[in-house]
């Protein structure tokens, strides 16, 4: 598995006052640094120290997101009223309420 494949950001931390690197698929793990640069290094190192000792212990390593593949299909329970408010919505603009619904999670 090519670890360059997991998903990295790195965000501010007004709170640290340092940029904090992340890996999606390793939600517990996070870098601080001054610099974004060095944010984005240290994470990708502490995801590879992490993902080696998974592997000497037998575990299994998360599947990168990019490489998941995804039925473009999820049940999300709502309110009545607000299933009837969409309902109405895009009944006004004559489209399917899942037309409607994936413009609004679109944006």
């Amino acid at each position: 598995m090519d670890l360059k494949h997991y998903t990295y950001r790195v965000i501010w931390s007004e709170e640290d006052q340092e940029h904090v690197g992340l890996c999606t698929e390793f939600p517990s793990l996070s870098w601080l640094d001054s610099d974004v640069a060095g944010a984005l290094r240290g994470i990708m190192q502490v995801v590879a120290a992490a993902a080696s000792d998974m592997q000497a212990n037998g575990e299994t390593l998360p599947l990168p997101m990019s490489e998941r593949q995804f039925s473009g299909r999820f049940a999300v329970r709502v309110p009545p009223m607000i299933h009837r408010k969409l309902a109405a919505e895009a009944a006004e603009k004559g489209v399917s309420m899942n037309r409607l619904v994936s413009a609004k999670l679109a944006m």
